[in-house]
């Protein structure tokens, strides 16, 4: 015989929920404490401890949990925790640590770090509370399950069993995993697209919650979640998205690959980038060891660097320690090795560690050095100006001014009477000047009046802002305005379906009270939530606005070299025009017998070789 459904009112809820407090035994709990324990998955070949997030709606649970499970692991310190009360800058320091300190095993989360936040330093995952809407499922699985994961992903989800709700979601759990046995993982591509004959997953599990123990309400139930993950029906998903994907034409398929070949030009080869960050973390005060190939495990960042960091406001912060760093973005991911932390222009640990070398050195790059051109025949002397230009906009910088959006060194060669642009990198066809050939070209660089007094630097700012920092500024400018006007609209449309749907939820729950109803949530609550996401939608487009306000710094000059061509050497030295492999023999430079074009493919003498013989000016 089935009894009556009860309407249990507050004060006996009160009684249930203190009733199973004082019991101690949570269900969930045990069964999460099971995998952290028992599954093989947990534990790397070594039997060391393999990283972890762990998801869930609220915050009460998640605090609950990094009490439960800092127990368990006896080291609070190993777990840190990302919710929507967490300000952005410690949101990212939890990430940073959870992603680059090999002593940070588990992170505990809320939907705040569902979306926009790459974790596939980990590939174990368990939901502690599952989503109403599937589509979070999917967000949340795509922290991990991702390009640059090199393991494979495992997903818990930890669903009420003999409940009514539970019943509806493990059934579609179960279809899923079954059509992506057939299907491949991209089901969980759609399933943000998934309805339930036009109704939402929440309508099903309320449903289930209410009427679920009559026969007939759970078979349409059923037959409802079975129709929506119908292998057809998926498969109709799939080739929509597919077919709604961006085409690109030959013209900007040559568009794009001229942008990438132009900026492979601009940037710091990596190698350069380690030759420099090795030699002056050891010198600072760090200590860094190769672990594998180009892969380097970094067990103390000196004090210096991280004060350093935190003076200059850099997010996310600089860690003590980093499990691993690589300097080239293909070792990122390999296979059965940690993830790597790719250092690069901009990452805070190099930026720091930079700002750090220029206070002690910064005079070295004002007083330049000498520098030759082995492919110059002439005996005209050059100046080789180098500028920084930053590019800002209207939101305020760490340091209270202008947010700086790009930066970029600017290189500007002079005669006595002429200016131009020198490309990216034109240092890299130069060659130091041998010591012995020093006092030769001394008389004719002290000789030309012209290379001395505030008169060069002007003549070279003047140029930058007439020919290349314009060019700067109209290329940030274009990119940042197509961003921003994209991210207007996403947000636009995001957060207004979200604020239309609590304003109507307030309305229907204001009306039920009105009609003297008892609701699960109050009305209040809905209209302040409304009000929170209207608030949050003026910011965000107000902070979009500031960043479309892009504009242009003065450059500044931070260095320079004197040119000497080649002709000029040979002719002080009363010596005949040599060719290219008997000037590199003789200035000591091998291993590029391919001669200059080898010399500029390898990048083998790096600019910062050649400051030894400052020019004393």
């Amino acid at each position: 015989m089935a009894l009556p459904r009860l309407h249990v009112g507050e004060q006996q809820h009160d009684a249930l929920a203190r009733e199973l407090r004082r019991l101690g035994t949570d269900r969930k709990w045990t069964e999460l404490s099971t995998i952290l324990q028992d599954a093989p998955e947990m534990r790397d070949a070594g039997g060391g401890w393999r990283k972890l997030i762990v998801f869930t709606e609220h915050r009460d649970t998640l605090h609950y949990l990094v009490e439960r499970i800092g127990t368990f692991l006896g080291r609070p310190e190993a777990l840190v925790a990302i919710h929507g009360g967490l300000p952005r800058e410690q949101r990212r320091a939890a990430e940073a640590a959870f992603k680059n300190d090999p002593n940070v095993l588990v992170l505990v989360a809320t939907d705040a770090a569902g979306e926009g936040i790459n974790l596939q330093r980990a590939h174990l995952m368990v939901n502690y509370d599952l989503p109403w809407n599937p589509n979070r499922l999917e967000q949340r699985f795509g922290r991990i399950h991702r390009i640059g994961q090199t393991e494979v992903c495992h997903l818990w989800n930890l669903v009420a069993h003999q409940t009514r709700e539970g019943d509806v979601y493990a059934r579609l759990l179960e279809k899923l995993d079954r059509q992506r046995e057939a299907l491949g993982d991209t089901v969980f591509d759609v399933l943000g697209r998934l309805t339930f004959e036009g109704r939402p997953l929440r309508d099903l599990l309320i449903e289930a919650i209410r009427r679920g123990d009559a026969p007939e309400v759970r078979a349409e139930l059923e037959r409802i979640v079975d129709s929506a993950v119908d292998p057809e029906h998926l498969r109709r998903l799939l080739e929509e998205r597919a077919i709604g994907a961006d085409v690109l034409d030959m013209t900007k398929v040559a568009a794009v690959r001229a942008e990438m070949e132009q900026a492979h030009a601009r940037r710091l080869q990596p190698h350069y980038i380690r030759s420099f960050f090795l030699d002056a973390f050891r010198r600072l005060g760090g200590a860094i060891h190769q672990r594998e190939a180009d892969r380097f495990e970094i067990t103390k960042v000196p004090a210096r660097i991280r004060d350093r960091a935190r003076e200059a406001g850099m997010r996310p912060g600089v860690l003590r320690a980093y499990e691993r760093v690589v300097f080239d973005k293909e070792l990122v991911a390999v296979p059965g090795r940690p993830m790597a932390e790719f250092v690069c222009p901009g990452h805070p640990l190099l930026e720091a560690t930079i700002d750090v070398v220029l206070q002690d050195h910064r005079d070295l790059l004002r007083r330049g050095t000498v520098l030759v051109d082995p492919t110059d025949p002439g005996d005209a002397l050059r100046a080789l100006v180098y500028l920084e230009h930053s590019v800002v906009d209207a939101r305020p910088g760490r340091d209270g001014g202008p947010s700086v959006v790009s930066r970029r060194l600017e290189f500007v060669e002079l005669t006595e009477g002429e200016a131009r642009g020198a490309g990216a990198a034109p240092y890299l066809d130069y060659l130091p000047l041998d010591p012995a050939e020093r006092p030769a070209v001394d008389p004719p660089i002290d000789g030309a009046a012209w290379l001395a007094g505030p008169a060069l630097e002007a003549r070279a700012v003047g140029y930058a802002i007439e020919h290349l920092s314009r060019a700067h500024l109209a290329e940030v400018r274009e990119r940042t305005l197509a961003r921003v006007a994209k991210t207007r609209e996403q947000v636009h449309a995001r957060l207004t379906y979200e604020i239309n749907y609590w304003d109507s939820r307030a309305a229907q729950l204001a009306a039920q009270e009105q009609a003297g109803k008892q609701t699960r949530l109050p009305s209040i609550v809905a209209r302040q939530r409304a009000d929170e996401l209207a608030d949050r939608l003026r910011g965000r487009l107000h902070e979009l606005d500031l960043e479309a306000k892009v504009d242009a710094l003065p450059p500044v000059v931070v260095g320079g070299t004197i040119v000497v061509p080649q002709g000029l050497l040979d002719l002080l030295a009363g010596r005949a025009p040599e060719t290219e492999p008997e000037l590199f023999a003789r200035r000591g430079v091998v291993g590029l017998g391919g001669g200059l074009e080898q010399r500029r493919r390898s990048r083998g003498v790096p600019f910062g070789a050649a400051l030894r013989e400052p020019v004393g000016r």
